[in-house]
């Protein structure tokens, strides 16, 4: 079924904004999309609906709460006919009545910033952003961050696009100069080839007629200096009355019609073909460039003067709007037009204007518009599934955070059309790092509604289910499944390690409570065994596993770059080191320290020590690195997982108690020796058949120093064993999306024991 989009707008009559969004809707409809527009109408109108989208005529042109009101109440009748997957607005009026009706409605809303707006008191309170929003060039982002606290997260940039086929040189200008013209205009307006035109197009408000208002002050200046020259202004608006009666008055007083005041026009790209010079800003100059005219930047908002290389770059910070730049002034505007006309010779004019077009086309086409729009509708619109992932996320433990990162996009890569939706302890950084949607994990109203609204809970990955740690952690994941399962929810573990569970009364709940679940994949056969001595008797359960042998480490280039920062150099083969704080460890710091510095000192090897989560390894790494006699470095800072694979990825082999830091070695097919301080590390050096350096509690620097001489002497045969255990091991992580998608497209039968 294709996807309905609703674009609610003020109006579709002459203006920037209302261009884009016709062109928007009708490239949305080419790719099948199903488009409706609700606005109070205009003159697009029977150009919309020529195209096949449907037009619903609500009065929202009007800052009148009798209005706003009304059309409430009416686009509330449409959304609930239309049912629309996506719900756009293009203005603040009809954005703030949307954003009304979606909390009550609840459907996916996004929201285009096209300019900037008033600030004054009240006028704030009828302004909403959306979930999504798009910006039209970057300063409007910023402007939505500093006076709407927009999240720069919630905002994506696009450009005005142009259909470039519509407005484009005519067959004939391709070959001549911009000044001979084709019979349809030069019978409209009386044009002959060889007398200049200068040619406007905006709408024409108080707040936008600038340019439009000095161009026809000038109009008996100019008028001297070029003679025969018109001025063309396309648009209408609050003040056009007033400008067609200065325009009338200049006329009489030149003595011939020079100001053409068309009023309300839909064929721009007619009237812009009529002309030699283009002034004007916004939309207007991206369009008047698409027909390879040389344009004058000149509007309400600033003056940068005539497009050339030189100014691109200030006029695309602004989106040819002239933002932040000086205002025109009559005498600046003359002066730059005679400059272009009479200065500039016209096969140069000509270059300009094929400059513009080249622009035009590179960077500003319809197509990209409507490729950035897509992409921005597809992070917001409902999904076929919903499943809550439930797992240690959001405590800055790069482990996790990669079992988080591969979970999430192994779903996303599953095609089975699934959103989700993360129990984090920090939601806004869940958010921020990885444009996740997250809620808080301790705020049970949150976390009842996410599991309410979902198909499936996800408990995922890591050693979830285990006491050795805390009890009060086993408690929390076992009470999500368990209302998860009051709530008729279906139930995955999705590649959990399990154990150790060594209270009685804990066993017995993690029988009791995991038997329900409706698929049980675990990521190693230690667990599997675990699970079944408990007394969880199933034969359906699957080992697979750990998620993150899906993940990918950073490029090299990037790993060099973030050890360059760190003041650590490339050219000297290193080793990197993880250690964490654990009970009864002794004199392992001293130990460790010991062995660091025979690797350095017998080998060769820098010392790298990684602080797998921050800030909780950070103390001990930088107390083995005072202990060490040679310099060692310690990466402190909270990395991302692909970036800690990187690095891992450029050392000589690794050293680890943090099981992660062993799976990414192993992913990374990097050497490693596993320091021992819970059955999982044992568990997963064993499968991986790596050497360990003993247990925490009676580590010693002598017999780490006998496996890491195994690893130096004999690398490349390490290195091999990993490389294929790795390709095993990803092929087995990638069934359990796989499983997932089938319990979700199964009918939900309950499961009791």
């Amino acid at each position: 079924m294709a996807l309905k989009i609703l674009m609610a707008t003020m109006s579709l009559g002459i203006g920037g904004a209302e261009t884009h969004i016709i062109e928007l809707a009708c490239e949305l409809k080419r790719r099948g999309v199903d488009v409706l527009i609700a606005s109070n109408g205009g003159v697009y109108v029977p150009d919309i609906e020529e195209n096949g989208i449907r037009h619903f005529s609500v009065p929202m042109n009007k800052r009148n709460a009798f209005y706003m009101v009304r059309s409430y109440f009416m686009l509330r009748k449409i959304i609930k006919k239309e049912k629309p997957d996506i719900v756009h607005a293009h203005a603040r009026i009809s954005a703030f009545i949307c954003s009304i009706l979606q909390k009550r409605l609840h459907f996916p809303f996004v929201t285009t910033a096209h300019g900037v707006f008033q600030l004054g008191i009240g006028l704030n309170q009828l302004t909403n952003w959306g979930q999504k929003t798009i910006a039209v060039s970057e300063d409007i982002k910023e402007y939505l961050i500093s006076s709407y606290g927009v999240n720069s997260r919630d905002i994506s940039v696009t450009i005005n696009g142009i259909d470039t086929e519509k407005f484009s040189p005519s067959a004939r200008q391709a070959d001549v100069l911009p000044s001979e013209i084709s019979p349809k205009a030069a019978n409209e307006f009386g044009f002959t080839a060889g007398q200049p035109v200068i040619c406007h197009v905006s709408r024409i408000d108080e707040s936008s007629c600038l340019a439009a208002r000095q161009l026809i002050a000038l109009a008996p200046r100019l008028s001297e200096e070029l003679p025969g020259v018109s001025i063309l202004i396309a648009g209408s608006g609050d003040v056009f009355n007033e400008l067609n009666e200065m325009a009338s008055a200049a006329n009489t007083k030149i003595g011939r019609r020079v100001v053409i005041m068309t009023g309300t026009r839909t064929d721009i790209n007619e009237i812009l073909n009529v002309c030699d010079l283009f002034v004007g800003v916004s939309r207007a100059a991206l369009e008047a460039m698409a027909e390879a005219k040389p344009v004058i930047l000149a509007g309400s908002q600033g003056y940068i003067g005539l497009l050339t290389p030189d100014n691109l770059s200030e006029a695309q910070e602004s989106n040819f709007c002239c933002r932040g730049c000086i205002l025109p002034t009559q005498q600046l505007l003359l002066d730059e037009i005679l400059r272009t006309l009479k200065d500039i010779p016209a096969p140069e004019r000509a270059a300009l204007g094929n400059f513009g077009r080249q622009i035009v086309m590179r960077d500003y086409s319809v197509k990209r518009m409507t490729d950035d729009c897509q992409k921005v509708y597809e992070t917001v619109r409902r999904r076929r599934y919903n499943v809550v992932m439930s797992g240690y996320y959001g405590f800055g433990n790069a482990g996790d955070e990669a079992i988080l990162q591969s979970i999430h996009q192994n779903i996303d890569n599953s095609g089975g059309d699934i959103s989700v939706t993360v129990l984090s302890n920090d939601p806004d950084d869940t958010k921020e790092r990885y444009d996740f949607n997250a809620v808080n994990r301790f705020k049970l109203i949150a976390v009842m509604k996410a599991l309410k609204s979902c198909d499936a809970l996800v408990s995922g990955g890591g050693s979830l289910l285990q006491d050795h740690t805390s009890t009060r952690s086993l408690f929390y994941y076992l009470m999500i499944i368990l209302v998860s399962g009051f709530m008729n929810k279906k139930i995955m573990i999705y590649a959990n390690g399990i154990g150790p569970v060594q209270k009685k009364i804990n066993r017995l709940l993690v029988r009791h409570i995991i038997g329900r679940a409706d698929v049980i994949t675990l990521r190693d056969d230690v667990s599997a065994q675990e699970l079944k001595n408990m007394g969880v008797k199933r034969d359906d359960v699957r080992v697979t596993a750990d998620p993150v042998f899906t993940l990918h480490g950073a490029p090299r280039e990037e790993a060099v770059t973030l050890l360059n920062d760190c003041g650590i150099p490339c050219d000297i083969p290193f080793v990197c080191v993880s250690v964490r704080d654990w009970t009864g460890m002794g004199p392992f710091k001293e130990n460790v320290a010991m062995l660091c510095d025979d690797i350095h000192d017998t080998y060769g090897r820098n010392i790298v020590l990684i602080a797998m989560q921050t800030p909780n390894d950070i103390g001990i790494s930088n107390d083995v690195q005072r202990l060490m006699k040679n310099k060692a470095y310690v990466l402190d800072v909270r990395y991302t997982a692909e970036q800690i694979m990187g690095i891992i990825g450029m050392a000589d082999f690794v050293l680890a108690m943090r099981l992660h830091m062993l799976i990414f070695s192993a992913r990374m097919c990097t050497p490693l020796i596993g320091i021992i301080y819970d059955p999982k590390v044992a568990a997963y050096v064993k499968t991986l058949s790596m050497p360990s350096a003993g247990d925490v509690t009676d580590f010693t620097a002598e017999t780490a120093i006998a496996a890491v001489k195994l690893i130096v002497n004999d690398r490349e045969k390490y290195a091999a064993a990993l490389r294929q255990k790795s390709a095993d091991l990803e092929a087995l992580a990638h069934e359990d999306a796989q499983q997932l998608l089938r319990l979700l497209e199964t009918k939900h039968k309950r499961r009791t024991i």
